[in-house]
């Protein structure tokens, strides 16, 4: 048999391929995601600020190491006091630190609460005219337990048990695939600039419902151990003061995706309680409602942190705000309205 010329079998596949003299168009490159604005991105700021329970508090140490810096304490008990070195002078200093959002109900401005333990390096370096700035990272949830199959109660019943329309089988869904992990680098992260100021009030816990009161029932849900350095305890004098935010730069993930760069004050300012609970950041799954409460839900009702779906989920419930989501071919994330 003769064998067929290689040009012609292409000629004619191009001809069958490509009908009626037109040419095949080159493929369209995927459309890049949207990247937030900075307002988006000072919504997502502020919902990181109340999520996240630590951050870190950099301060600078002052030139003078003299006595003047030292707290009462330390001048009562010298087994307690620094020894600072001289050659520290100048020289930036990060450590962990408690944070909270608790003056939302009065002056919600995104101004974070800390505990000032005035023996603490770090306020102590405040004390002596330090500016400060603190580094919030975004931490994402563990991913919620798988949601156990439930079978119906006549499970006998093999026609009724292979409804897939039944509640039951609504409500048993298969557990999704593990998350896959996200790259810290993706994830967004800020620093707030600022100077610290006392908080007026806040050391007063004499009366319930007392601005003292409220900062320090709000503070111990996110820190449950620091009931024992509240102000007036007896092992170290502490004091509820804010960092008052004058600037805010954010790093949102990669810059082919996420807003990097300064965020203008009064947009973090204006952001509302209302619109971070509307978002969802990377990481958090279907059923996570933000910080974990302490209480315990009624008996028969689900927590509403549990992640277990409602009547009304199932009906096709929208929630309404956005959410950033992971690409599901890498580990970046975008933008997607809901």
């Amino acid at each position: 048999m003769k064998p067929i010329a290689l040009s012609a079998f292409l000629t004619v596949a191009a001809a069958v391929a490509v009908p009626g003299g037109y040419e095949k168009q080159p493929q369209q490159p995927p459309a890049r995601p949207r990247i937030p604005t900075s307002y988006e991105s000072a919504v997502m700021a502020r919902r990181i600020l109340a999520l996240t329970p630590l951050g870190t508090l950099a301060t600078i140490f002052p030139a003078s190491n003299s006595s003047s810096i030292m707290t009462e304490e330390e001048k009562n008990n010298p087994k307690m006091r620094e020894n600072r070195p001289a050659e520290v002078a100048g020289m930036p200093h990060g450590l962990m630190e408690y944070i909270s959002d608790c003056e939302y109900a009065t002056n919600d401005v995104g101004n974070p609460t800390l505990l000032a333990i005035s023996i603490e390096t770090s306020f102590k370096n405040i004390a002596a005219g330090s500016n400060v700035s603190l580094a919030v990272q975004w931490t994402p949830p563990p991913p919620p337990p798988p949601h156990e199959h439930k079978k119906h109660k006549d499970h006998k019943d093999k026609k009724h048990h292979k409804d897939k329309k039944h509640k039951d089988h609504k409500k048993g869904k298969r557990p999704p695939p593990p998350p896959r992990p996200f790259s810290p680098a993706a994830l967004p992260r800020f620093s707030l600039l600022g100077y610290v100021e006392p908080i007026e009030g806040g050391d007063d816990r004499s009366q319930e419902g007392s601005i003292g009161s409220q900062i320090a029932s709000c503070f111990t849900k996110s820190h449950p151990d620091a009931k024992w350095w509240l102000p007036g305890n007896r092992i170290h004098e502490s004091h509820f003061v804010r960092l008052v935010v004058t600037q805010v730069y954010w790093i949102g993930g990669f810059g082919d995706r996420a807003y990097i760069g300064w965020i203008p004050v009064d947009e973090w300012k204006k952001v509302t309680k209302e619109e971070w609970e509307a978002i969802r950041l990377p990481g958090e799954w279907e059923g996570h409602r933000g910080p974990p409460k302490h209480d315990k839900p009624e008996h028969g009702k689900p927590d509403e942190d549990s992640g277990e779906e409602s009547d009304k989920e199932d009906e096709g419930e929208k929630e309404k705000g956005w959410v950033v989501v992971q690409d599901g071919k890498n580990e970046d994330y975008t933008v997607k309205d809901l």
